[in-house]
C-alpha cells in the first residue's frame, strides 16, 4: 500500500509437529531419473534406483538453549544503534516458555501492525477456521425493491466471472445478480443494509488521508475488494463510500440505474432471502490479513470475533472480544489499550510481553488451536511484508528463511513479533517494538532480530 504524507503502514507448538516449519530453508534434492537405456539393455549395468536427499530436518527439542547473559552480550552491539529510538522487547525459549532477554517488556508501546497478531490469534481461538461470511439479497418492503445486506465479507467483488479479483476465491456480485434474476422479481431499485456493523466507521487515531493512500476504508459491512477503487492494483486508493459502491455494482449487474441505490440500514428485516454468496474460509482470509498486512481485512475479522462472542460488531466490540479471548487463553494483556484490530491507530498501545506471549502460545504445545498462527507469519526474505527484507546485507542474510514475523510500521514506529531458529537449532519467540525511531529504524530493527539467528549463545 502507498504511504500517506504523515505516516507509513506495513502492508505491504512450536511442538515437534510445528518446529520443522522454521527449519525449511533450503531444499537440495538429488533426483536422478534414468529409464532403461539402449546401452543398459545391451548388457551394461542398470543405474541404482534414484533417491531423494532433501536438506530438511526437524528442529531437535534437545538443541541447547541460549544463556541469557550470552544472548544479552550478542544483542548489545545492535541495541546500541540510536535509530532504534525507544525500544522494548522480549525473547523467549519456544519450548520452555522461559524468557531469555527483556527490555521494558511491560511498557505499553505503539505496536503498529503487529496488533494483527492478536486479531489472528483471537480468531483462531474463537472461530472455526473454515467459517465463511455470507452476503445476502432480500426482497424489499415495496414491489421491485431488493435489499443488499452486508454480512461483513470484504472480499466481495464486482469483477465479472473469469476476471481477476483482489482476494482469491472471492464472492461475486454477478452471482448475486444471477440469483436475483432467477427469483422472478422485476427489480427497479436497490437498498443497502449495513446494520450488521454498529458504531463509527473510522477508528480513533485514523487519518482520513489514509483512505486515499490505500491503507484503510470506512468500515461498513459490505464492500468490494476491501474497498479498493482499482480492484487489482496494489497502489489503489480506497473508497469513502464502500457500501454504496457495492449497491451500485449490484444495480449495474441487474441493468438498472445505479442512481436508484440508497442506504437503508435495517431494510432487510422481514424480507425474503432471494440470493446469497459466501466468502473464502477464515484461514484464507487470515492469510490475506497477515501476509500483506491488510488493514480492512483485520478490522472485518475483528468484528467476526466480536460476533463469535456475542458482542457488537464495532471497533470497541472487536477489541474487547479479542482481548477477552486472549485472556481466557492465559495471555497477559495488561497495558493493552487498543482502538482497532489492525494497528493503524496511532493511539493503540501494547506491550512486547503480550505480543511475545501470543507467539509463544502458538509455538508451544498447550494451545493447539493457535498453531496455524506460525504458518501465517511472513517469512524473512520469502513472503508477505518480509519478502524484500533480510536479503541485502551480510548482517541480516543469515536470518533469511529462518525467521518468521509479523511486521509493523507507522511513522517513527517499527515492530516485529515472531519466531526464529538460532544457530544452535533452538527455536525462539520474540517481540520487538521501536517507537520514536530514527530514519534507518527499520534496518536497525532487522539487524537486531537477525542477531537472534546468528547467536547460538549456549556456551
Amino acid at each position: 500500500m502507498r504511504p500517506t504524507q504523515w505516516r507509513r503502514t506495513t502492508h505491504v507448538a512450536i511442538g515437534a509437529t510445528v518446529l520443522a516449519l522454521v527449519a525449511v530453508v533450503v531444499l537440495v534434492a538429488a533426483l536422478l531419473t534414468a529409464g532403461p537405456s539402449t546401452e543398459a539393455s545391451a548388457g551394461k549395468p542398470t543405474p541404482a534406483a534414484a533417491t531423494a536427499n532433501p536438506s530438511i530436518v526437524p528442529v531437535a527439542d534437545s538443541a541447547p538453549k541460549p544463556l541469557p547473559d550470552r544472548l544479552a552480550a550478542a544483542l548489545a552491539p545492535a541495541l546500541a544503534d540510536p535509530n532504534l529510538g525507544d525500544l522494548t522487547g522480549r525473547v523467549t525459549d519456544a519450548i520452555t516458555a522461559a524468557p531469555l532477554w527483556e527490555r521494558g517488556a511491560d511498557v505499553p508501546m505503539q505496536p503498529a501492525s503487529t496488533n494483527k497478531t492478536l486479531t489472528a490469534a483471537a480468531a483462531l481461538l474463537v472461530l472455526d477456521r473454515d467459517a465463511r461470511l455470507t452476503t445476502r439479497v432480500f426482497s424489499g418492503s415495496r414491489p421491485g425493491v431488493v435489499v443488499l445486506k452486508g454480512g461483513g465479507d470484504p472480499t466481495l467483488s464486482a469483477a465479472a466471472a473469469g476476471e481477476d479479483t483482489w482476494y482469491r476465491d472471492a464472492a461475486r456480485i454477478s452471482d448475486l445478480a444471477d440469483q436475483v434474476r432467477g427469483s422472478g422479481i422485476e427489480v427497479t431499485a436497490v437498498q443497502v443494509d449495513v446494520s450488521a456493523y454498529s458504531g463509527p466507521t473510522m477508528a480513533p487515531g485514523w487519518d482520513p488521508l489514509d483512505i486515499d493512500g490505500g491503507d484503510i476504508a470506512p468500515m461498513e459491512s459490505v464492500m468490494l475488494d476491501g474497498g479498493r477503487t482499482q480492484p487489482v492494483s496494489v497502489d489503489s486508493a480506497r473508497s469513502r463510500t464502500p457500501a454504496l459502491d457495492a449497491g451500485r455494482a449490484l444495480a449495474v449487474a441487474l441493468r438498472i440505474d445505479p442512481a436508484k441505490v440508497s442506504m437503508a440500514p435495517g431494510s432487510a428485516a422481514g424480507g425474503k432471502e432471494i440470493a446469497a454468496v459466501s466468502s473464502p474460509p477464515l484461514i484464507s482470509r487470515l492469510r490475506d490479513m497477515m501476509n500483506p498486512s491488510d488493514n480492512v481485512m483485520a478490522e472485518a475479522i475483528g468484528r467476526e470475533v466480536a460476533a463469535g462472542l456475542n458482542r457488537p460488531e464495532s471497533f470497541e466490540g472487536a477489541v474487547g472480544a479479542t482481548l477477552s479471548a486472549l485472556e481466557d487463553a492465559g495471555i497477559d494483556t495488561t497495558g493493552a489499550r487498543l482502538f482497532d484490530s489492525s494497528g493503524l491507530s496511532v493511539d493503540d498501545r501494547l506491550t512486547a510481553e503480550t505480543l511475545d506471549e501470543v507467539v509463544q502460545a502458538a509455538a508451544g504445545s498447550d494451545r493447539p488451536k493457535l498453531r496455524p498462527l506460525v504458518d501465517l507469519l511472513p517469512i524473512a526474505g520469502g513472503s508477505g511484508t518480509l519478502s524484500n527484507r533480510y536479503l541485502d546485507t551480510d548482517i541480516v542474510k543469515p536470518a533469511a528463511g529462518f525467521l518468521r514475523a509479523k511486521t509493523g510500521s507507522l511513522t517513527g514506529t517499527n515492530s516485529l513479533a515472531g519466531i526464529v531458529t538460532d544457530a544452535s537449532g533452538r527455536v525462539l519467540t520474540f517481540a520487538l517494538i521501536s517507537n520514536n525511531a530514527g530514519p534507518t529504524g527499520r534496518i536497525a530493527l532487522d539487524n537486531l532480530a537477525a542477531t537472534l539467528r546468528k547467536c547460538g549463545c549456549s556456551r
